[in-house]
């Protein structure tokens, strides 16, 4: 009766301690409601002149937030095994639907891009998605070639080789900032996976080659990749959005002018909801809030990788790598857009995780983060949800 009793509490003891990680979600509520308020904000008057009503992005914005929460609700009720057995289909699927979205008559055409796919009501923007599925898929690569890493081939080639194939894809639509951020996550998880320290050094060479190539052989790409380095050199062309951005920040100062008293939102800055809503926020809400806002995504990243430790002490290696992976994403997206909008870094159409309007990202985003719950609480089990 006593042993039955003791198995009984300790399998209690393990299920109460595989609770839900209550940092990321919290950081997860926090960047979601922020969100809904600045879309708001930042959109009410381009939607009030544009679609004569001035909550239409506020009410597709809020779909988007649940129907991100709905996914991600559902991710934690998986197993991560499944995720590592689903790594190279829905690398296939990445793929086809980047090869989809190039097709004429079925992609949607904006602002001199193809990254869309029209579904009804709504568009799918097939990068998003493929940014996850590659993180997804490396760390089951780097499971499954543990002992061949050190082998220059199988170690790094051949990752290598899948970047390139979906960055001709990407660099098609264009969409050179998501090529950006599937590089910098996927060569940081294989560093981090133990591959050699020089083989690391010359492919990312190699990278940082191609990509200095490709921004000198196309005027487009070299006029953003300078631009940032002094807008006002030409503040109503190419250093447009630049200013218009600086300009917010600058206004904003210690603690904003209010929320919804932005100027800049007022047809001056471009994207002010998508990509730029950065940039709103620290007219209205200030350096604390902006400086806040880095803070919760610096909890994120953090959290990741004492996850990924956690998985790892616990046996859970692929758990491991995907955390690292998942947290490298969410992290190195929200670092590129907050640099972009500050002028650190040149103009990329990259949105914020979880507070930029778009119904992709948001998604994509809220699934992620799904992922790292679910890793941390078998993690926190001790094996606990592999059964």
């Amino acid at each position: 009766m006593s042993a039955v009793l003791t198995a009984g509490t300790m399998r209690s003891a393990g299920k109460a301690r595989a609770a839900w990680d209550p940092w990321l979600l919290g950081c997860t509520f926090l960047l979601l409601a922020l969100g809904v308020i600045m879309v708001y904000s930042a959109s009410v008057a381009y939607a009030d002149r544009e679609m004569h009503n001035s909550m239409y992005f506020l009410m597709r914005h809020a779909a988007y937030a649940v129907l991100g929460l709905l996914f991600m609700a559902f991710t934690m009720r998986t197993r991560v095994r499944w995720w590592e057995k689903a790594g190279p289909f829905l690398l296939l699927l990445g793929i086809a639907s980047l090869c989809v979205v190039l097709i004429p008559g079925i992609s949607v055409h904006i602002n001199g891009s193809s990254r869309w796919i029209r579904l009804g009501i709504v568009n799918l923007q097939p990068s998003e998605f493929m940014k996850l599925f590659m993180v997804v898929y490396v760390a089951g690569y780097l499971v499954r070639k543990q002992e061949a890493l050190k082998n220059f081939t199988q170690g790094i080639v051949m990752v290598s080789l899948v970047v390139a194939a979906i960055g001709i894809l990407l660099l098609l639509e264009p969409d050179m900032g998501s090529l950006v951020v599937i590089t910098i996550t996927v060569f940081s998880m294989l560093f981090l996976g133990g591959v050699r320290f020089w083989h690391f050094m010359c492919v990312l060479g190699a990278g940082i080659g191609s990509m200095v190539l490709l921004t000198l052989v196309s005027p487009y790409r070299m006029a953003r990749a300078t631009s940032f380095l002094n807008p006002w050199a030409d503040p109503y062309n190419t250093g447009f959005q630049l200013v218009q951005a600086l300009i917010a920040f600058g206004r904003g100062e210690w603690f904003g002018v209010g929320l919804g008293a932005s100027v800049q939102k007022l047809f001056y800055l471009p994207a002010a909801h998508t990509d730029f809503v950065f940039a709103v926020m620290g007219e209205e809400l200030g350096l604390i809030a902006v400086l806040g806002v880095m803070a919760v995504f610096g909890i994120i990243i953090a959290r990741a990788f004492v996850i990924a430790r956690q998985a790892e002490a616990t046996g859970q290696i692929y758990g491991a790598r995907l955390a690292q992976g998942l947290g490298l994403l969410l992290g190195s997206q929200a670092m590129i857009n907050m640099g972009v909008n500050m002028g650190l870094l040149p103009t990329k159409g990259l949105t914020l995780p979880f507070v930029s309007y778009g119904g992709s990202s948001m998604i994509m985003s809220c699934i992620a983060m799904g992922l790292l719950l679910l890793i941390g609480r078998e993690a926190r089990a001790g094996g606990w949800g592999k059964s």
